[in-house]
């Protein structure tokens, strides 16, 4: 994607950016789900992080939860693409809820790490952040032989109290995110299993060099289309800022302070994994009014990650 102009200021486009498969299939599950079954349609949790998506759901008829026990016997429950403990799952039955299960396959297999790790006698080191969804759910796996870790301070600190390590990431950080601590780990316990570059979500990563990209050729403020909530989306404005660049997160739908741009000529523009196509197209059109009209696509990996759909969905 080019166009060009003649003012010298640019807008420097990542790709990939906005959804993954992951966010892709959740948001397709509940969309299938009330068009087959009508609203409402529960979900636990907001189906992925980004408050568009959630109020256009919610347009639709999904209603949104934080717990099971709000949810009336017998309905639907969604759970959420960030993933549940045990326990959750386990109520649900009781409570003699339908689960449809919109877990993204990659926190699925995290989890399933955490429990072949803890079951074979390891203490299992969770590297993330400890009041995230995500990690709430994966530690619910083993609470008793998992502990978050979180910094590199953390893992300094960590009593292994004799137990051979292993070590699992929260999907959306990166490998450049876990890094300083899994070395920490490694330089004080050896031997430790340590996480696989393919524990990190492919989506994560790939969105990270695409701003690594943005920056290295010149952008000087990087804005991140996508909502507070979003782990990946403030992990994007992290790297950008720690690449010397001003990086902000904006939400894509009010208006763009002009301010933000005073004294940029080469501009960055990405969007969390949860964050719709349709934001970047908006806040493109508002650079462009501002004198933005020169755009360059920054290609760094091409994605065709699909998941397939769980069953219950055509049932």
């Amino acid at each position: 994607m080019s166009t060009n102009g003649t003012n010298g200021k640019r807008v420097l486009l990542a790709a990939p950016r906005s959804f993954c498969a992951g966010v892709d299939r959740a948001i397709e599950i509940v969309e299938k789900l009330l068009k087959s079954n009508g609203p409402p349609v529960y979900v636990r949790h907001e189906i992925v992080h980004n408050d568009n998506v959630v109020r256009r759901l919610e347009a639709m008829g999904a209603v949104f939860v934080e717990h099971e026990d709000e949810i009336p016997p017998g309905e639907i429950c969604v759970l959420s693409a960030h993933g549940v403990a045990p326990e959750v799952r386990e109520n649900c039955e009781k409570k003699g809820l339908r689960v449809v299960d919109a877990v993204c396959p990659l926190v699925s297999k995290v989890h399933a790490e955490a429990r072949r790790y803890a079951d074979s006698g390891h203490l299992v080191a969770l590297i993330g952040h400890a009041n995230h969804v995500e990690v709430i759910g994966t530690k619910g796996e083993r609470p008793d032989k998992i502990v978050v870790v979180e910094s590199p301070e953390d893992a300094a600190e960590l009593d292994t109290d004799g137990q051979p390590l292993a070590v699992i990431t929260q999907t959306t950080l990166s490998l450049d995110d876990v890094a300083a601590t899994v070395d920490v780990l490694a330089d004080r316990f050896g031997g430790l299993k340590r996480p696989g570059a393919e524990d990190i979500c492919y989506a994560t990563q790939n969105r990270q060099d695409a701003v690594k990209e943005i920056v290295r050729k010149g952008a000087t403020l990087l804005l991140v289309i996508g909502s507070p909530t979003s782990s990946n989306a403030n992990r994007l404005v992290e790297v950008a800022q720690a690449r010397g660049a001003e990086a902000t997160l904006i939400d894509g739908e009010s208006p763009l302070d002009h301010r933000l741009l005073n004294g940029h000529e080469i501009v960055g523009l990405t969007a969390g994994a949860s964050t719709p196509e349709g934001l970047v197209q908006a806040v493109l059109t508002t650079l462009s009014d501002r004198g933005y009209d020169e755009v360059e696509e920054i290609t760094v990996a091409r994605e065709d990650v699909h998941f397939r759909l769980p069953r219950e969905v055509y049932a």
